[in-house]
């Protein structure tokens, strides 16, 4: 895998490179580390910095707006409050490069503004532009005619207004609690008696759809905001008190949940008690309109303990651009989307009307979104309806609404069989949608488990027990990603199926391990958290080492989501001096550092953001020749390791390790359309090739990889048993479900 050029870098506030004079050993200097959530906000920033490409359709730019907006609320509730928590209750806890909670605070704000600005400039310069061109707008009331205005009027008073409350903030009328990312409208009032409101509030309805649907000549849609309704009323709203400014703002809050498995009694009451109490949260991030008076906000600030500095966010256009996205829907111009994708059900399973068969002839991989998870939904739902499976047991961690996992894991329940689910809880932002699915199953008869004390299971495994003429037999399957039917459809991640003994063995040992704390002497083929995964993938790293001092072949090349622990690292630092060739897929943040001379030139760095969300966990170890592959769930990072249940698991059948190798992780390295490349000053810079390279978009590959495998036929298959739209229907036909012989 060749090493691409860097073209201009996007600016950051990630410490400079400093020079690193020791080989052969890794220094102690703590710059050797970039900071985890400066990195995390420069992965967000390429996640931006498709919205301001012109490559990108006009649609998937707002699109790309709105997924940086979610994905910095959520760092804000999480991460920004757990550093706020350290400084308020004076807990000191210093990451690997050093900084403390104070400085990465101020780092974070210097940046987060930076950024609140480039998406600003975003949506006003570039994006609203471009939709006002194709005809959809989000239009201000002057802009608006006469009669339109009028229109508005009068729904605003039948429709809208009974639904809102006004609240005028004096001693009788307390400042109210403000929900969580809710948008509000804030009003300042001219006064001279202290006895009177200085400020009043109207919140925002979530009942009621943020853009109002207008008529406007030259506009195929047209909407104004419901904000800016809002403010057009504020004196009829508060006739005796006159305005002299109204805006739109909205506190962000400590939404993380904070639990002692050890004190409470009960998991499931436990977390719906904390569910209900981090809607009050502490703020930790003030949003308001660039119309807000300087007074208003210190005001607010003051209010909800907030530091103007840090945490106070004027933004000059308009706030939640993610509630934008709708007035989108259902245009149908393909010259303004992302092409029309559906994820193509390839051989061998689509072909099969016999799962179990087909999967002891051989192991069977799926590379999601690319291929269709129906097949996994499919394979349940056969293990459900098959009189000869007398077990099923599944962890489920992110299952989605209206989960047919989860129905038909309720169907093998009713149907007599032993069914279990580990039902993880505590899935942040999932964990009201899991206590639903938990109540469920439970109704049905499924045996309802919560995982270990202390831990998350984070592992997506699923084993069924089939009796057959020679015995009981398992069936595994095991993925890099959630079992959610939604999120497979927009993450990309690898799941394998797989009939062999030793894993079927290994996954009753998980199983037993989830549901009565009883673990294994030894584990044949997969690897587990806490259960050693730390230990092994420092020990594959090692291994590397020593096959590279000894002349052999050592290269690694690793595919994750994140890279934060620091031991992992500072092994990959000695496997780079040691002459290893590492080749680093990080979607997300990466602490490392590369390209560091002395520490860290034998290591590159990649980061690929386009359609679909880079998910899959694979491992690449050269050993000698022999390419050790494997896949998993978890990510290097101290949490995977020592916090939550995990699983690796070995890609052992020879095609298919090819496949992963040659098909999957090194078309990634070849991307230069989507790809960015980490510098050691920890700045990422687009992938330039050189001219002569050809134009590579490993996403578009893999979709053209899965629709010409689609049309391969399995061996044995006749041409009349295999169907592509427009082909008559097919004769295969025993499943319950439909055949899915088609692409999809």
């Amino acid at each position: 895998m060749s090493t691409p050029h860097h073209s201009s870098a996007t600016s950051n506030s990630l410490p400079a490179q400093v020079p690193f004079q020791k080989r052969g050993a890794i220094t102690d200097d703590p710059a050797r580390y970039i900071n985890r959530e400066l990195s995390w906000l420069e992965f967000n920033a390429r996640v931006l910095s498709e919205a301001a490409s012109a490559d990108v359709p006009l649609y998937e730019r707002l699109k790309f707006l709105a997924i940086y907006s979610t994905n910095l609320d959520e760092f804000f509730m999480v991460r920004a409050a757990g550093l706020q928590a350290q400084v308020t209750s004076r807990v000191h806890e210093i990451p690997p490069d050093g900084m403390t909670a104070e400085e990465q605070l101020l780092a974070i704000s210097v940046r987060a503004h930076e950024l609140c600005d480039i998406q600003t400039q975003i949506w006003r310069e570039q994006v609203h532009p471009a939709l006002r061109e194709v005809g959809i707008g989000v239009l201000r009331i002057e802009e608006l005619p006469d009669e339109a205005v009028a229109r508005l009027d009068q729904l605003f008073w039948k429709d809208i207004f009974p639904v809102l409350t006004p609240i005028a903030i004096d001693p009788v009328h307390p400042f109210p609690h403000l929900r969580n990312r809710a948008l509000n409208v804030g009003i300042m009032f001219e006064t001279g008696n202290p006895s009177e409101p200085t400020f009043g509030l109207v919140q925002l309805p979530p009942s009621l759809p943020r853009l109002v649907p207008v008529e406007v000549d030259g506009y195929r849609r047209a909407f104004i905001t419901l904000e800016n309704l809002i403010i057009r009323h504020v004196e009829r709203m508060f006739p005796h008190l006159p305005s002299i400014g109204s805006f739109a703002f909205r506190v962000t809050r400590n939404f993380d949940i904070e639990l002692d498995d050890e004190e409470g009694e009960d998991l499931l009451l436990t977390i719906q008690a904390e569910l209900r109490r981090r809607e009050r949260g502490h703020a930790v991030r003030l949003e308001v309109s660039g119309s807000c008076p300087s007074l208003a906000r210190d005001m607010l600030c003051q209010e909800h303990d907030l530091d103007p500095a840090l945490d106070l966010y004027q933004v000059g256009g308009p706030l939640m651009l993610e509630n934008f996205t709708p007035m989108v829907r259902r245009d149908e111009r393909k010259e303004l989307s992302d092409a029309p994708f559906s994820p193509a059900y390839v051989p061998p399973l689509r072909d099969s009307d016999d799962f179990f068969k087909t999967i002891r002839k051989g192991d069977v991989l799926l590379h999601h979104p690319y291929e269709s998870f129906e097949a996994v939904i499919d394979f349940v739902n056969q293990a459900a309806e098959d009189p000869n499976v007398l077990a099923i047991k599944q962890t489920l961690y992110r299952t989605g609404g209206e989960s047919p996992l989860v129905r038909a894991l309720q169907r093998a329940a009713e149907l007599g069989k032993q069914v279990t689910a580990v039902v993880e809880l505590k899935a942040r932002f999932d964990e009201a949608s899991n206590i639903q699915w938990a109540h469920a199953l439970e109704r049905s008869g499924v045996n309802v488990m919560y995982g270990l004390l202390g831990f998350k299971t984070h592992a997506k495994v699923l084993l069924v027990v089939r009796r057959e003429s020679d015995g009981l037999r398992r069936y595994v399957h095991l993925a890099t990603g959630n079992y959610n039917q939604q999120t497979a459809r927009l993450y990309e991640d690898i799941s394998l199926f797989t009939a062999r003994e030793d894993m079927g063995e290994d996954a009753t040992s998980l199983f037993n391990l989830l549901t009565g704390y009883s673990a294994p002497d030894r584990w044949n083929q997969l690897v587990t958290a806490p259960l050693g995964l730390h230990e092994a993938v420092l020990g594959l790293i090692h291994r590397e080492i020593n096959h590279a001092k000894q002349g052999k072949p050592a290269r690694i090349v690793a595919k994750m989501n994140a890279l934060v622990d620091a031991d992992v690292i500072d092994a990959l630092y000695l496997a780079g001096q040691a002459g290893v060739k590492i080749e680093l897929l990080v979607r997300g943040i990466c602490c490392l550092r590369p390209q560091v001379p002395g520490l860290s030139e034998n290591i590159v760095v990649h980061a690929v953001i386009d359609r679909f969300l880079e998910h899959a966990r694979i491992f690449l170890f050269e050993n000698d020749g022999k390419h050790d592959l494997f896949c998993g769930s978890a990510d290097w990072m101290p949490r995977n390791f020592r916090r939550r249940v995990e699983v690796m698991f070995p890609i052992l059948d020879p095609e298919l390790k090819a496949r992963v190798r040659d098909e999957i992780l090194a078309v990634m390295a070849r991307d230069n359309a989507k790809s960015w490349v980490l510098g050691s000053d920890g700045r990422y810079t687009r992938a330039d090739w050189p001219s002569s390279a050809p134009r590579t978009r490993s996403q578009e590959q893999f979709v053209e990889d899965a629709r010409a495998c689609a049309h391969r036929r399995s061996p044995g298959i006749q041409a009349t048993e295999f169907q592509v739209p427009g082909d008559p229907p097919s004769p295969l036909g025993k499943l319950r479900r439909p055949p899915k012989n088609r692409v999809r």
